[in-house]
Order: structure tokens, then sequence, then C-alpha cells
């Protein structure tokens, strides 16, 4: 087990696509693994694979003190989304930056665990933001780009390119 390095912008790797899981063997099992000792090592709260620079469809997610604990996703997809609202974002991979983006803070998803099982999910709350915020990721979406046009670019003119919103501004 190991802790992985988190990819930052501008690494254009946080903008590629991510390939579905096909294969649930030991070495999905051992990056599973290691993607897990990041997570807790970094004190988030989500991980997608692709911030450790993993193409692939596996996202992490532990809410500390939430109702749905510690829970793995591979090949996520929402089925159906209610009540959206602002709330306020941040990124492993995008260090010292935050803002307010839409997001449903009620889900039903579906995915597969690390044996390749199915099972479907209702999740609610900062659990359900954070599973948008990483599925974002397997796509090559940062939360930057869910920003109000105003808020990228005071972010833009403030730190340069180095915000991640080369494609977003």
């Amino acid at each position: 087990m190991a802790v992985l390095d988190i990819i930052e912008v501008p690494d254009e790797r946080l903008r590629e696509h991510s390939e579905r899981v096909t294969a649930f063997d030991d070495a999905l099992k051992e990056q599973v693994r290691n993607l897990l000792d990041t997570l807790k090592h970094t004190n988030g709260i989500g991980l997608s694979a692709p911030q450790a620079g993993i193409l692939k469809r596996i996202i992490l997610v532990h809410v500390p003190d939430d109702e749905f604990g510690e829970r793995l996703y591979i090949n996520p997809e929402i089925l159906s989304k209610s009540k959206s609202r602002y709330v306020q974002e941040s990124c492993l991979s995008v260090p010292g930056i935050e803002g307010n983006v839409v997001r449903c803070i009620r889900l039903k998803l579906r995915a597969q665990d690390a044996d390749g099982e199915t099972q479907e999910f209702e999740v609610d709350g900062l659990h359900a933001v954070c599973v948008q915020h990483e599925l974002d990721h397997l796509d090559g979406v940062l939360f930057t780009d869910r920003l109000s046009w105003f808020k990228k670019l005071r972010l833009k003119m403030a730190s340069g390119s180095n915000t991640g919103l080369s494609r977003a501004a």
C-alpha cells in the first residue's frame, strides 16, 4: 500500500477522460487500497483515480460523521438527481481555490464494488455533492469550470493561468 501523489493544475492529465474498469482483479484492489491510503493521508473527503494519475472510473468518498461511511464507487453513474443549491467547494488538485457551484444534494446512483458487483445507492447532503465533484474528475472537468464567469475572471486575474481555468474563462 502506498500514498500516491496528487496531480495539481495545470497538469493536463486532469482534463482527460477516464476509462471504464473492466478487470476486477488483484491489481484493481491494490489501486483501490492505494487510493484509500492517499485519501486518508490528505484529510480530504473525496478522491478520484485521475487525481492520482490513474485514468480509471474510480472514486472514493468519505465524509466524516455522515451516515454513508467510506464508499468506493467504480464505474459510477447518476440515475437521478434532486434539489439543487449553491455549495462551496475546493479541490485537492486545485489548492488554495474555493468557490460556489450549483450541485444537487440528493442522488441515486449505480456503481460497482471492487469485486465487480453492481449496487445502487441513495445519498444526500455533502456526500452527494462530493460524488458529483469526483464524477466530474472522471470526465476531465474541474469544479473551477462550474464557477460563475465573474469568479473565473477574478481568479484568473489574481492567480494567472495556474488556476485550472485555461479552458473555463
